[in-house]
């Protein structure tokens, strides 16, 4: 299953990986990308939309589905 969500924030490569790295994290996610351009971040894997826009959260960043 692939969900995108948006986040708002990121300015640079390393804010990328650091939401990558966030959204990683969360139980489910098999893969993660995030695009500064599009201010999106594409998840692959079976979980739940809140802990994703929960963990971008955590990590600095406005997300919202």
């Amino acid at each position: 299953m692939s969900t995108t969500i948006t986040v708002e924030g990121m300015s640079c490569e390393h804010c990328e990986q650091t939401v990558e790295e966030a959204l990683t994290g969360v139980a489910g996610v098999t893969g993660a990308t995030a695009d500064r351009d599009a201010n999106e971040a594409s998840i692959d894997g079976d979980t739940d939309v809140d802990a994703l826009v929960q963990a971008v959260k955590d990590a600095g960043y406005t997300a919202h589905a």
